[in-house]
Order: C-alpha cells, then structure tokens, then sequence
C-alpha cells in the first residue's frame, strides 16, 4: 500500500502488475523506479526487461558534453591540495587523484605503486595499503556495508557481489561481515587513521556526488575528499607538499642548466 501510494496507482493494479495480469506502461515503469529511488543504471535494467528502450544515457565523461563537467572535477581536486582527494566511480576504481593523495599514498606504500587500481582491494590486501591503516577494522566494516548496499541497490550488476566476495575472501575479515545489518546503514562519512614510521595521520573523508544527474556514468562519480582531523595530519601535508616542490624545483633547475 505504501509503495502503490508512493508510485500514484491504486494497490489492486500495483498487484495487477506484479503477477503479470496487467503490463506496465513506459511511464509507470519510470515511476516505480521514483519511488523505489533506483540508481540509473537500474532503471534502464527495468525498462529494458519490459521490452522498452534505455531512458538514461551512458556518456564518457572523456566525451565533448562533459567538457564543463571535467574543468569542476578538476577545480575540485586542485583546490582540495595538499590534502587528498580522488574520483571513484560506482566499483570503486579510482579515476583520478589530487597530489595530496599521490603523496600521502607514496609515504604509506615506501614509495611503492599499489597493486590495485581499486579501494577496496587496497583496503583489504595485507600487502597494500591496509599494512598502514591503524583503524582498519573500523574502515574495512565501513566499507563492507556500502558493498552489501551496493549489492541490494544494483541486483542488475555482478560487480558489488563480485567485490564483497572478493573482500570477504581476504584473510582477517569478521565472519559476521558476511551478514548484512540492515539496522547499521552506510555512514556518509569514512573516517581513516594511518600510522607509518612513528606517525599517526587521521582524516575523514566526505562524499560529493553530481545532483540531477541524468546520466548513468555521470551518476556514477563520486569525488572522495580526505579532511585532516587534527593539525599534526595538516601539518605533515602542507610539509609532503613542500618536499615535493622543492625536489620539483631543483629538477627543473637541473633541466635548464
């Protein structure tokens, strides 16, 4: 009765539809989708499923149309230095980073590329970057419940299941994790604390997404800018950053000789 209301149709036809008695049109299909809050990417699964085209479109964000989108990225990454900040689409891959997050990434990994392009893998393997996160359990239980809601949010997409299984697989992880809480939602903040070489960095990390969005790559964006919580972590980057101009500089001073 809430979902029929919520959708504008009467309960009977909501269940007309629901055991195939009656067909659902374009639009009532589009508002199930507004009232079940469906990402993009499910809504063209549901339409397509009933024999209708995509509504949304998949749009590179490399494509001409979102030139003006790229430049606010962009502005976004560079005016958040020296702290980190990056671009992460729906699997959490990484599209981008800022330098800060270059830095702070060189410093915990001893100057070592990670292995992975993606968060998760980076959080969960005991060879990457989870060798330096002191908070891990707290940061990779966090993580856990943006998969398990992943895989609820998208059924259409085998990548969440794909990437819980692969973190649930890592050694170490809380047989409880396997579990969906339903009482603990996602938090939108995520809250990381590294200790290296005698230091203890702490930031909290905030999430931007692009509003209206009416694509589904576009949707799909998520800016992760990292907060220091103290000024001991603000310090220490504004000091990776000077290092990192200074070694700048005197390479360019090489170069011109």
């Amino acid at each position: 009765m809430d979902f029929a209301l919520n959708a504008g149709v009467s309960a009977r036809h909501l269940s007309y539809v629901e055991t195939g008695k009656a067909q659902p049109s374009r639009n009532m299909l589009l508002r199930f989708a507004d009232a079940l809050d469906m990402p993009l990417q499910e809504r063209n699964t549901l339409l397509t499923a009933a024999g209708f085209a995509p509504e949304y479109p998949e749009i590179a964000l490399t494509a001409l149309e979102h030139a003006g989108i790229r430049r606010a990225i962009d502005y976004i990454l560079e005016q958040h230095e020296p702290y980190p900040a990056f671009v992460v689409d729906r699997h959490w891959n990484v599209q981008m980073a800022n330098r800060g997050a270059e830095r702070i990434g060189a410093f915990i990994m001893d100057g070592r590329p990670s292995a992975h392009r993606n968060i998760i893998h980076q959080v969960f393997d005991p060879d990457d970057m989870r060798a330096g996160v002191a908070n891990w359990e707290e940061l990779a239980g966090e993580l856990i419940r943006h998969l398990h809601w992943a895989v609820a949010a998208t059924p259409s997409d085998p990548v969440p299941r794909a990437l819980l299984d692969e973190a649930l697989a890592y050694p170490g992880v809380p047989p409880q994790w396997r579990t969906r809480d339903l009482d603990v939602p996602p938090s939108p903040l995520l809250t990381t604390v590294f200790r290296k070489n005698g230091r203890e960095l702490r930031f909290f990390s905030t999430f931007t997404t692009f509003g209206f969005a009416r694509d589904v790559n576009l949707e799909d964006q998520h800016i992760e800018c990292c907060f220091p919580m103290d000024d001991v972590t603000a310090a220490f980057c504004r000091e990776l950053r000077d290092a990192s101009s200074a070694v700048q500089h005197r390479v360019e001073g090489l170069v011109s000789a």
